[in-house]
């Protein structure tokens, strides 16, 4: 049985959430570096609903689809068709592509969604998507801050979660007592495909900082 699906809470959202303040909208991260987090969050999603999974038998290790139904929603579907129509690139290669348009593919899926509230424009500034609900919108990061207080690794998602945020070096910024050990520990109950997609999601923001400078 697969430890998610797609019907339960996205674990895209809930990163989408936690790099954004719960009350304007603002991001936390460079745009480059959520972009990046938010393509190994749908990747995570996928893996999760054991509908995308990695060959180890390649070097490097491919992604491909486990299913040949596309359903879901827009994004989703498009990213699942992507894989199944190119099951031969490595996560690397994915997180790059679908980097490029992630982030205004998942604010819109999230306005459409009544997660967030479209952008408003005052005078000469436009502001970002607002949450629409202030509550829901912190629930995620909530939930980790409880789990590193109790020390004790959350779900699956929220593992997938905590890892992402320490793939994408922001961690420490955005949990109140950030804990790279039990970070550590807590990724370490994933899968062994989660793991290296939360590895190859460090080494692209790695190499997205380095490009910067």
């Amino acid at each position: 049985m697969a430890e998610s699906d797609l019907s339960s809470p996205s674990l895209v959202d809930d990163l989408y959430f936690v790099l954004h303040d719960n009350v304007t909208g603002h991001p936390l991260l460079h745009s480059r570096l959520t972009a990046l987090a938010l393509a190994g969050a749908i990747l995570g999603e996928l893996m999760l609903a054991e509908r995308v999974a990695l060959d180890d038998t390649t070097n490097p290790e491919r992604l491909y689809a486990t299913v040949r139904d596309i359903d879901g929603d827009p994004l989703t579907r498009g990213v699942l068709g992507h894989i199944i129509a190119e099951p031969y690139h490595p996560v690397g290669t994915w997180l790059l592509f679908f980097a490029r348009t992630i982030y205004s593919d998942v604010t819109a899926r999230m306005i459409a969604a009544k997660l967030l509230k479209p952008p408003v424009k005052h005078l000469f500034k436009q502001q970002p998507a607002a949450p629409a609900d202030m509550n829901r919108a912190a629930w995620p990061l909530a939930r980790l801050n409880l789990a590193v207080q109790r020390r004790k690794p959350p779900e699956a998602g929220d593992c997938v979660l905590l890892g992402l945020l320490a793939a994408a070096g922001c961690a420490q910024r955005v949990l109140s007592e950030y804990d790279p050990r039990f970070a550590a520990a807590a990724t370490a109950t994933l899968s062994a495909p989660l793991r290296k997609l939360i590895a190859q999601t460090k080494v692209a923001v790695g190499q997205a900082v380095i490009s910067r400078r």
